[in-house]
């Protein structure tokens, strides 16, 4: 399936990205089956599309089913992937979104997401940041960035939840297990309604209650996927003494973050 025809995308982003799928996806598809659910529940316009952060193939995962549902996905990526040559130009060219620490360069990124979200595309944010910490791989707290580009520009916020990608290459290994071959489920499910929160000033207790029924939604589907009931209480790595970011998250903060 081709790129939903009312995103109004550059000639030369939806020229790289049909390379690119043209090689991708042919890996992606003899590495795994998969069952795809709910993509008739896409917005017609732009939206932000949040999955649950299972695995360091994710974005591949998600990338592949967005594709092939016909849309063009975009991710908001460090400001550092952009800055290497070949790198560099292939994010820029395929209108990936770089993410800021400056005041200014926030200002950019959001300018940058909204265009797209503008011209109907895809933007992914994997709300909780980083792999998932929980034990089990349940979705874990959520922060706020999602959210907050939710409630400054508009947009709609689609939760989807992929299960089955942390048997071809579970969290943190550096090692795929390629048989036998896996199948990945990707469910999608209905918008997030934020209408209540939009218009008002954007506190720290809105982003939070914003944030919250994107995890709530996500981790829905997942508990649906699994058929198990997840747990009461969402997992906090603040509260278990984890670092947020980087590989070694069991000992606190770590060089690699």
């Amino acid at each position: 399936m081709s790129p939903n025809a009312k995103s109004r995308e550059p000639r030369k982003t939806r020229v790289l990205f049909s390379v690119m799928a043209g090689i991708v996806r042919p890996i992606m598809n003899g590495l795994i089956g998969h069952t795809w659910k709910g993509f008739d529940k896409f917005p017609s316009g732009g939206f932000i599309l949040c999955p649950n952060h299972l695995t360091e193939i994710d974005p591949l995962v998600v990338g592949h089913a967005v594709y092939s549902n016909g849309h063009i996905p975009r991710w908001m990526a460090k400001e550092s992937l952009f800055k290497p040559p070949v790198l560099g130009w292939v994010m820029k060219t395929s209108g990936q979104v770089p993410v800021a620490r400056s005041s200014s360069g926030a200002a950019r990124s959001l300018q940058a997401a909204k265009e797209v979200l503008d011209a109907g595309g895809v933007i992914i944010i994997y709300p909780e940041g980083t792999l998932t910490r929980d034990p089990n791989l349940w979705p874990m707290v959520g922060k706020t960035g999602a959210a907050r580009l939710a409630l400054q520009t508009g947009a709609p916020v689609v939760p989807v939840s992929h299960w089955g990608d942390q048997d071809l290459l579970p969290r943190y290994s550096k090692k795929m297990f390629l048989f036998p071959r896996k199948r990945v489920n990707v469910t999608v499910g209905p918008e997030v309604q934020l209408d209540d929160l939009r218009g008002g000033p954007r506190t720290r207790k809105v982003l939070q209650e914003a944030t919250d029924r994107i995890m709530d939604a996500i981790t829905e589907i997942q508990a649906e996927q699994r058929g198990e009931e997840p747990p009461a209480e969402r997992w906090d790595p603040a509260a278990h003494g984890q670092a947020s970011t980087g590989r070694s998250f069991e000992s606190g903060p770590s060089a690699d973050q």
